[in-house]
């Protein structure tokens, strides 16, 4: 355990004063994500320890820059788990750089995203102020809402130091079974009939060839007759490779886009390959298409679109916001970092 808390203010609040374009860095492993930024690095690696976990009050706390592996292997030890399932992409991915970028994994329609999981964050402002927001219960709402504008804001509005999340106990059972499926409008109907019936499930996903389904709970095996597909032995791994972005799908050399629709979009026939998760809420598209087309369909479909890696990194990599949304998040940046030191321009330019 290693807290550098005071290390990183004193930093911060002397970059305020310069006005000194900051670049919070973790383990670097998601680095990819987001816009590309300069600024003085501000490295929050040694910033690590789990500081409280009460497994019978399904809470843990830990600082930002402890990996993840760290402490999804202190719960396992209680059969716990972070029910979100954050992807890493890296055995050093830290909580910090997990809930900054707010990524959840195959269960999030299911079980929740991981803002619906962090009770409470302490973080140093743009001007190297000590804030704490939310605590340690779900019934404690005080600044509950300001804990989870920090889950996906990148760090444009504070560098976190610690984090409070619940978490949920180990399924009894899991199974994964596959549907042979040809076409994307076939799987988009297979998901969200079985996505509509009263099964347990856990994770769905098409890759071109089949429909996986994930059942968890206890007394599954009635759900896997009711559905009366084969079941898939490798599911477990499966299920990691798409969390960890390790199929084929992913390893083609063009951008990759995350689209994310209503769940019964039919398939927008963009140019490219698609994969589905989510019941067809999220759609993984490795595409060459401009980014113009691709946001014009995905728009009126009622959806967003993020440039998730390769492509431009300077230009809008998340989808632009219209007036209002683009001034509330100018007047938030104001209020955390008035002088925008913070990953400067790391979602949006203006910011």
């Amino acid at each position: 355990m290693s807290d550098i808390s005071q290390q990183l203010q004193t930093t911060i609040e002397a970059a305020f004063h310069d006005q000194t374009a900051l670049q919070i860095v973790g383990s670097n492993s998601k680095h990819f994500y987001g816009r590309q930024i300069d600024g003085q690095q501000l490295d929050v690696s040694q910033h690590t320890g789990i500081v409280s976990y009460e497994p019978t009050e399904l809470v843990v706390t830990a600082r930002a820059g402890t990996p993840i592996v760290e402490i999804q292997q202190a719960l396992a030890e209680k059969g716990q788990q972070l029910a979100f399932e954050p992807p890493l992409f890296s055995d050093t991915a830290t909580l910090g750089g997990t809930i900054a970028c707010g990524f959840s994994g195959s269960a999030r329609p299911y079980v929740g995203a991981a803002r619906d999981f962090v009770l409470g964050v302490k973080c140093i402002n743009g001007e190297g102020k000590l804030l704490n927001f939310g605590g340690q219960v779900m019934k404690n709402v005080a600044g509950y809402d300001v804990s989870r504008l920090m889950v996906g804001a990148l760090g444009t509005l504070g560098v976190l130091l610690e984090v409070s999340c619940k978490v949920l106990p180990l399924p009894e059972e899991t199974t994964t079974v596959t549907i042979p499926v040809n076409n994307i409008d076939m799987a988009l109907e297979t998901m969200l009939h079985w996505h509509n019936q009263a099964i347990p499930l856990t994770a769905s996903c098409f890759d071109g060839n089949n429909v996986y389904l994930r059942l968890s709970g206890t007394a599954i095996q009635d759900s896997v007759k009711q559905i009366g597909a084969d079941v898939y032995e490798q599911g477990e791994q499966f299920w990691q490779d798409l969390r960890e972005h390790r199929l084929n799908f992913f390893q083609q050399d063009k951008p990759l886009w995350r689209i994310s629709l209503p769940i019964n979009t039919p398939d927008l026939k963009l140019e490219g390959q698609t994969l589905l998760e989510w019941s067809g809420a999220l759609r993984w598209l490795s595409s060459d298409l401009d980014a113009e087309t691709i946001r014009a369909k995905v728009t009126q479909a009622g959806g967003h679109a993020t440039l998730f890696r390769g492509g431009d990194r300077q230009g809008q990599v998340f989808q632009p916001l219209d007036t209002a949304l683009l001034a509330l998040q100018k007047r938030l940046k104001q209020q955390f970092d008035p002088k925008m030191i913070l990953n400067r321009g790391k979602m949006f330019a203006e910011i």
